[in-house]
């Protein structure tokens, strides 16, 4: 059986790494013939430094769907069409936003010098801060103000593109048509029903809607619509409680 985990906020916590217990849970998941395969928000090159490096081989799913790493390498990457790349970048201009905007593996940033989504953006020093023209390709962007939010999503719309806005976060996520984490499941050879996963955010609703069962951590009011069940607790166990239900899962699925 395939095991599907999201990073932040479901195996692991406020940017920190994977810890020492879930990572000895999921290398037992695999010992067990399971495999384990991680899907993110974070482009690659920010998922690595959270995941212990054993785990740095097993299938990698960035930037919501758009970017796949297998075997210590990027085989797969869905960026913006030039045309709807031009209309985002023209919108970008409009509503003088500032942003997060990944390439496959280099980034432009305009945000201010201590926003806090800096703590999780390449600190392990693996790529370039580049100027926006200088980014060869763009597959995700992440909005961080502009000037009418509403607006600006309003006018995204039109474009086809995957928006996403994450919980307790006043910002716009934005990837290519089509791009979701169930999108990417699929080009692994991943089936309807065959697969396990656990989330925490509406990005994860395209693969919750697939999954032989679906585990929601913490709760989300969109998300919970498509989870089979829910840890909501938050605190000192809730990674005793995660550990716990992966072993009872592994247990009664079928490999």
């Amino acid at each position: 059986m395939h095991f599907v985990f999201d990073l932040d906020g479901t195996i692991c916590f406020k940017g920190q790494c994977v810890s020492d217990k879930i990572a000895s849970c999921l290398e037992q998941l695999s010992q067990a013939g399971h495999e384990v395969i991680f899907a993110s928000a974070r482009p690659i090159r920010d998922m690595l430094p959270v995941l212990p490096k054993r785990f740095h081989t097993y299938a990698l799913i960035g930037g919501n769907g758009s970017m796949i790493f297998q075997q210590g390498s990027i085989t797969h990457v869905e960026s913006f069409l030039p045309d709807v790349k031009n209309a985002l970048l023209a919108l970008l201009e409009e509503h003088q936003t500032t942003y997060l905007i990944d390439s496959e593996w280099d980034y432009a940033y305009t945000g201010a010098d201590d926003h806090p989504i800096l703590n999780n953006v390449d600190i392990s020093k693996l790529a370039q801060k580049l100027p926006l023209a200088s980014l060869k390709s763009i597959v995700k962007m992440l909005i961080l103000t502009a000037d009418d939010m509403d607006e600006l999503a309003a006018k995204l719309s039109p474009l086809g593109v995957v928006i996403h806005q994450h919980r307790n976060e006043q910002v716009l996520d934005i990837s290519p048509q089509n791009i979701h984490k169930w999108n990417a499941l699929q080009k692994l050879g991943v089936q309807p029903c065959q697969f396990i996963a656990f989330g925490n955010d509406a990005n994860d609703i395209p693969m919750f809607r697939e999954a032989h069962h679906a585990v929601m951590i913490h709760h989300h009011a969109e998300l919970a619509a498509f989870a089979t069940e829910s840890i909501p607790n938050e605190g000192e166990n809730q990674e005793d409680q995660i550990i716990a239900k992966i072993r009872e899962l592994a247990e009664t699925v079928t490999i």
